[in-house]
């Protein structure tokens, strides 16, 4: 398959009660370059006009944003659009990979032993992390999916299937702060629930995974042309497999993904790629609007016209 080309529009809008009299923020909206994923462009347009402090890398090498608004404002609009081409990605055939209990022997701390340098990385994200918890209970509920001896992503093809078959996309039985095991028990959620859910499945059996943030292509129905705002924010989760890199998963929708996920940045969980992030001083209660749009980049002048800041950059 040949390379495609996407572009994200992804606007957020808060709308604040009082006066805002100083805000300062971390951005999180610019795609990364990766192997398989080449940012084009990316423009941001902030409302009021802000500072710009910097830009720079994350702990997890993912592009931020920060900067300053330290005038008075009741609300604050930031729209972030980006062009990326997506080119195949180059999996490992499931049997191929090693047995994950080697693996997690591998990844396991030995007195006196010197870690291979790309192990030793993929190590932090082995534990517990602000949203994802390692439990007993769930290592035994993910065994069934890793016998002794399966392949690695034999094991982790199973148990993204098994989340995608077993739990019930239901957008309103979480909030973004329902604790992990609630959504185990419950069994539904959304796709932050889900990647969540599989990384401390993972992190329960020894396994190295961590939580990546993008966006996903959707199509409309036939005859019906593509919706400005429709689409939404997306997650899964990134498994270490030895001598291969890492491999994604999509838990909510069973699938590895491959030309129609766009990735925006990983981290431990969702707390490390909040989009939007910050202080105030002010401002009392507000409401959050967040708008979405992911389209190949051959219809996006016929989408945004002269509203695009990368039309009119080009």
């Amino acid at each position: 398959m040949t390379t495609r080309s996407y572009v994200v529009v992804h606007e957020t809008n808060y709308d604040y009660e009082y006066p805002v009299g100083l805000s300062r923020q971390i951005v999180h909206l610019e795609p990364r370059s990766t192997s398989f994923q080449t940012l084009r462009a990316h423009a941001l347009r902030i409302s009021p006009d802000a500072e710009i402090l910097g830009t720079s890398l994350d702990p997890f090498g993912n592009p931020v944003t920060s900067l300053c608004i330290d005038a008075d404002h009741d609300s604050l609009s930031v729209r972030a659009e980006s062009w990326v081409d997506l080119k195949p990605r180059n999996y490992p055939e499931d049997p191929s990979t090693p047995p994950w209990d080697a693996v997690r022997a591998r990844l396991a701390y030995q007195a006196g032993r010197r870690p291979d340098a790309l192990d030793l990385e993929a190590a932090r994200f082995l534990f517990e992390s602000t949203r994802v918890r390692n439990k007993r209970e769930l290592a035994e509920w993910t065994a069934a999916c890793f016998p002794p001896g399966r392949p690695l992503l034999v094991g982790v093809r199973a148990l993204m299937t098994r989340i995608h078959t077993e739990l019930k996309f239901d957008p309103t039985a979480t909030t973004v702060s329902t604790p992990v095991m609630e959504v185990f028990e419950r069994r539904r959620g959304v796709c932050q629930d889900f990647a969540h859910l599989m990384l401390s499945c993972l992190r329960s059996m020894g396994l190295a995974a961590r939580y990546v943030s993008g966006y996903l292509l959707t199509r409309p129905p036939p005859g019906r042309p593509r919706l400005v705002g429709a689409d939404a924010s997306h997650a899964w989760v990134s498994v270490y497999c030895p001598d291969h890199g890492w491999v994604d998963a999509d838990p909510t929708n069973g699938v590895f993904p491959s030309l129609e996920h766009v990735t925006l940045g990983w981290g431990r969980d969702y707390d490390d790629v909040i989009p939007l992030r910050g202080v105030l001083l002010g401002g009392g209660d507000h409401e959050l609007e967040i708008k979405v749009t992911v389209a190949p980049a051959s219809d996006y002048e016929t989408i945004f016209g002269e509203r695009s800041e990368l039309m009119r950059a080009r």
